[in-house]
């Protein structure tokens, strides 16, 4: 069976950790190359993970002529640049979240892919995880009824000003690094995008990062709610209330690799539970899934699980909040 040939930019916590190991573990995925400004710390996780090529500048591996497409987990305020020289070097590119530092840096894209012709998409692995998929089905089956409201909360730990989490130049802060997939969760069960948003947002007095942000998305079908924190104890939930029963995803963004997830529809006959059904899903990496489907899209013109379009129209919504929480009142969502 075909694979398609990854090259990785950067050894980024997130890529040795999660990434690379499960991409290597795909059907239709293999790393071949992995670039980083330091050649020692190249050549050292390609060693830890089997990448037969290690290069010690991003150009390099953009020049590798055996390299297909390029995972780039570089900090969010290097997402836009360096997508477009790969794209520039015929590489299809699956970025890192959030796409950019702002809408009008991801509608940039646009022009790029269409001019190269390779695929670009937002490297959000919970969009392959099985339970999102279900979650889908169940919505379009009407399960729960007409869908009315979205309720989701992420959050974590974190205070190390080092910590690229915590840096504003990067883009780091709750709603860049959480707070994006909670907007994806909306906009995936409602399958529209927001009209207008209204939004809090509290900041880090040193850390100068938003710390706290919660906010309030006006669908056309309803309303969704979240919170997400970086200083907060770790949790994560998404409910998706209907007008006959809701769905609750219990370990709805960082799906663990070694037990399985489960999804709780309930019918709402008894506010105390007893009418809860469960579904399980066995055990899967998420980072396999994404990068399985975004090859099958490359080898064999499937759609891309989060295509560029979808990239844009969350960033669009992470603009409208950052506007809401500075002016305090509702912001439209560009369409545009």
């Amino acid at each position: 069976m075909k694979k398609l040939r990854w090259g990785v930019l950067s050894t980024a916590s997130i890529g040795v950790r999660k990434v690379i190991p499960a991409m290597q573990r795909g059907q239709l995925s293999t790393v071949a190359a992995i670039a980083s400004r330091d050649l020692a710390k190249a050549r050292a996780v390609a060693a830890q993970h089997n990448i037969p090529t290690a290069y010690g500048s991003y150009e390099e591996l953009l020049a590798d002529p055996s390299i297909d497409a390029i995972y780039n987990p570089l900090p969010n305020q290097l997402h836009v640049p360096w997508t477009i020289r790969a794209a520039e070097a015929g590489k299809h590119v699956l970025c890192e979240k959030p796409l950019s530092m702002n809408l009008a840096e991801a509608q940039s894209l646009l022009a790029v892919r269409d001019r190269t012709g390779v695929l670009i998409g937002e490297a959000f692995m919970i969009r392959s995880h099985p339970q999102w998929l279900r979650l889908r089905a169940l919505l379009d089956e009407g399960r729960i009824g007409a869908l009315r409201s979205i309720a989701a909360f992420f959050s974590y730990f974190n205070t190390d000003p080092s910590n690229i989490r915590n840096i504003p130049e990067t883009g780091g802060g709750a709603l860049y690094d959480i707070g994006c997939y909670c907007i994806q969760a909306a906009r995936t069960g409602f399958h529209q995008e927001p009209t207008r948003v209204c939004a809090l947002l509290d900041r880090d007095p040193r850390l100068r990062t938003d710390r706290l942000t919660s906010a309030l998305l006006d669908f056309p079908a309803g309303h969704a709610i979240f919170t997400c924190g970086t200083q907060l104890v770790p949790y994560q939930r998404v409910h998706f209330f209907g007008t006959k029963g809701r769905i609750e995803i219990e370990i709805p963004f960082n799906a663990p690799t070694d037990r399985p997830t489960r999804l709780f529809i309930d019918d709402g006959s008894d506010i105390l539970g007893s009418s809860i059904s469960t579904e399980t899903f066995p055990t899967a990496d998420q980072y396999t899934l994404q990068g399985d489907d975004f090859s099958r899209a490359v080898l064999e013109g499937t759609p891309l699980p989060v295509p560029l379009e979808q990239g844009i129209a969350n960033m669009a919504v992470i603009d409208a909040i950052f506007a809401s929480a500075h002016s305090r009142q509702w912001e439209s969502v560009r369409g545009d």
